[in-house]
C-alpha cells in the first residue's frame, strides 16, 4: 500500500484511503498530496475537507467508487444530487466518450435525466438536498434539472395527484384573495411540499419556474402561501428574508397576477421591519401602479414611530409618483385617474383634522394629481376647509398656497357661495370663487343652446300673451320678422341661486376697492411719518379702518 491519508470530512468522519487509489481521479487529492513540504517521505498524512457536499457519507460513496472503478457504488434517486456535487467537489473530471476510465460525472448525469420520471417525493427531496449543496448544484446543473423535474411534476392534475396536500383552506383563500375551484385545487397541490424551503431556495424556484413558463398566478398564490405559512411565529430577521425573497419574485410577475390587497398585506407586516432600500422601492412601486385598486383602509398607515403625524403621508406621496410615473397612454387611463382622484379625496378629508400634518404635506397631497383627475371639486374644498378650522394659526399666504389645487371653476354653486361668506378662507380666495363661478355663468347664458330664426321657431307675439308652441294660431303668421334672432327668455332664466352669488360677487368687488383706498392711504401716512418732523408737529394717527 503506497501512502496513506487520513481525511477528516467535515469533523463527521475519518477515512484512512490510498493516494495512489485516489489521487488518479481526483484532481482535489492530488494537489492536496503534492502539497506536502519537498523531503517528506512520510507514509501517512492527514488531510481536512471542509463544507464537502453529502457529508462523511457521500465521500464513503466516493471513496468506494474510486475503489472499485464504479461498480461498487450504486446511484439513485436518493443520493445523485450530492454525488453529482461531490464529484464536483473533488475534481473529478469528466472522461471522454471513448475512453474506458469510469467516470462518476457520467454516471450521476444518467440517473439526473430521468428525474421528470422520479416519484414526487424524491423530486421534493431532491430540492432541499439543492437547497443544502447551494451553490454547487447551481453550478453543476442540477438545480436547473431539479425545476424542471418540478415544473412537469406540477403540470400533473386530477386523480394523478402524486400527494394529497391542499392548501386550500380558508386562511389560504383570505392570503391569496381568491376564490376556491376544483380548478385551482388541481392546481396548487404542491404547494404544501415546498413550504419547509427557505426563502432564498424560495426565490430561486420561483424565478426559475416563471423562467420557464409557469403560470405566473400560480407562482403568486404560492408565494402568498409561503408567507402565510411561514410569517407567523417567525423573528425578525426570519420575516424580512421571507419579505425581501417574496418582493423580488413578485417584482417579476404580471401586474394583474397580484391583488392590490396582497400589496398591502405584505407592507403591513413589512413597516416594523428596516427591508433593503431597494426592496422598499420595489414594493412601492408595484402598489403605485394598481393605486386605482387601493381602498381608502388600504393608505391609513401609520405614521413611523417618533413622529407626531397619525399616518405615513410621505408614504401615499410615494404611491402616488409612482402611480403618475407609470399611466401611460392607455385607453383606461382616464377612469383608472379619475378613481384615484375620488380615493385621495377620501384622503385628504381623513388627514385633515391630523394638528400634526405640516401645511407643505397637505399641498402635496391636494396637488399631486393633474387637474382631469377631478371633475368636481366640493370634496377637496371641504377637506381644506376641515385643515384651516384645525389649523387655526395659518397665515393668509399659507392658506392661499393650500388654496391653489382648487378649480374654482368646478366647484358648485353651493360650496361656491359658502366659501363665499367663510371666514376661514382668505379673502381673495372668495373674490377668486366668486369670479370663476361669474365667469362660468356668463358662459351659460353664451352657451345655453344653438340660436333659432323666427322662421324655424314660433316668435312670442308682441301683446305678451302667452300662446302655446302647438298654437295653430301662429302657423300662419306674419312673416315680417323672418331672419331675426329671438331667444326665448327661458334660456335666459337666471336660478334664484346665481342671482345671490352674483349680488354677492358685486358686494365683493366693492370690499375690495374699500381695501385697497385704506392701503393707499395707510402708504401715503407711513411716506410722511418717515419724513423728518417739524418741531412742535403733533402726531398724526393712522387712519381706521372701515369695518
Amino acid at each position: 500500500m503506497g501512502c496513506v491519508l487520513e481525511v477528516d470530512v467535515d469533523g463527521e468522519g475519518v477515512f484512512f484511503v490510498d493516494k495512489d487509489v485516489l489521487a488518479p481521479l481526483s484532481g482535489k487529492i492530488k494537489n492536496l498530496v503534492d502539497e506536502r513540504p519537498v523531503g517528506a517521505r512520510r507514509p501517512h498524512r492527514r488531510v481536512a475537507l471542509h463544507g464537502f457536499p453529502g457529508g462523511a457519507e457521500a465521500f464513503e460513496l466516493v471513496a468506494r467508487f474510486c475503489y472499485t472503478g464504479g461498480s461498487g457504488t450504486a446511484v439513485t434517486a436518493a443520493n445523485a444530487c450530492a454525488l453529482r456535487c461531490a464529484a464536483q467537489f473533488m475534481d473529478m473530471a469528466d472522461t471522454p466518450a471513448s475512453s474506458t476510465k469510469p467516470s462518476l460525472v457520467k454516471m450521476t448525469e444518467k440517473v439526473l435525466e430521468e428525474m421528470p420520471h422520479w416519484p414526487w417525493q424524491s423530486v421534493v427531496d431532491a430540492v432541499k438536498e439543492c437547497q443544502r449543496l447551494f451553490p454547487l448544484s447551481e453550478s453543476t446543473g442540477v438545480f436547473d434539472k431539479v425545476v424542471g423535474a418540478l415544473l412537469s411534476q406540477m403540470a400533473v392534475t386530477g386523480d394523478a395527484t402524486p400527494t394529497s396536500s391542499s392548501p386550500e383552506s380558508s386562511a389560504f383563500r383570505f392570503s391569496c384573495d381568491t376564490k376556491c375551484s376544483s380548478l385551482s385545487m388541481r392546481r396548487t397541490w404542491w404547494f404544501e411540499d415546498l413550504v419547509v424551503l427557505s426563502p432564498a431556495m424560495v426565490e430561486r424556484v420561483a424565478k426559475a419556474l416563471l423562467a420557464r413558463g409557469a403560470d405566473h398566478g400560480i407562482v403568486a398564490r404560492f408565494i402568498f402561501y409561503y408567507l402565510k405559512c411561514r410569517i407567523a411565529g417567525a423573528n425578525a430577521e426570519d420575516k424580512k428574508a421571507m419579505l425581501e425573497a417574496a418582493i423580488a419574485v413578485i417584482a417579476d410577475l404580471d401586474r394583474a397576477s397580484v391583488s392590490c390587497k396582497g400589496l398591502f398585506g405584505i407592507l403591513r407586516i413589512a413597516s416594523p421591519l428596516k427591508l433593503a432600500g431597494a426592496c422598499q422601492d420595489t414594493l412601492v412601486d408595484m402598489i403605485g401602479r394598481k393605486l386605482d385598486h387601493a381602498t381608502l383602509d388600504n393608505l391609513l398607515v401609520p405614521a413611523p414611530s417618533g413622529t407626531s403625524s397619525l399616518y405615513d403621508v410621505s408614504l401615499v406621496l410615494r404611491f402616488l409618483e409612482a402611480f403618475m410615473r407609470h399611466r401611460g397612454g392607455a385607453r383606461d387611463e382616464p377612469p383608472r385617474l379619475k378613481k384615484v382622484g375620488a380615493l385621495m379625496d377620501m384622503y385628504l378629508a381623513e388627514v385633515a383634522p391630523d394638528p400634526s400634518l405640516q401645511p407643505a404635506r397637505f399641498v402635496e397631497l391636494a396637488i399631486a394629481l393633474p387637474a382631469a383627475a377631478r371633475d368636481c371639486h366640493d370634496a377637496l374644498y371641504r377637506a381644506i376647509d376641515v385643515y384651516f378650522q384645525v389649523h387655526g394659526r395659518l397665515t393668509d399666504d399659507e392658506k392661499m398656497k393650500i388654496c391653489k389645487g382648487i378649480n374654482y371653476e368646478k366647484l358648485s354653486p353651493e360650496c361656491c357661495k359658502h366659501l363665499a361668506t367663510n371666514a376661514g378662507f382668505p379673502t381673495r380666495a372668495a373674490v377668486q370663487a366668486l369670479a370663476s363661478q361669474h365667469t362660468v355663468l356668463k358662459g351659460i347664458i353664451r352657451h345655453s343652446g344653438p340660436l333659432k330664426l323666427a322662421s324655424s321657431c314660433p316668435q312670442p307675439p308682441a301683446t305678451g300673451k302667452y300662446h302655446h308652441p302647438d298654437s295653430h294660431s301662429d302657423v300662419d303668421g306674419d312673416d315680417n320678422n323672418n331672419g331675426q334672432v329671438v331667444l326665448y327668455a327661458s334660456r335666459l332664466d337666471l336660478s334664484l341661486e346665481n342671482q345671490n352669488l352674483k349680488s354677492l360677487l358685486d358686494g365683493m368687488h366693492w370690499r375690495v376697492m374699500e381695501l385697497e383706498k385704506v392701503c393707499s392711504r395707510m402708504k401715503t401716512e407711513m411716506t410722511k411719518m418717515k419724513a423728518p418732523r417739524r418741531r412742535g408737529a403733533a402726531a398724526r394717527s393712522l387712519p381706521r379702518m372701515c369695518s
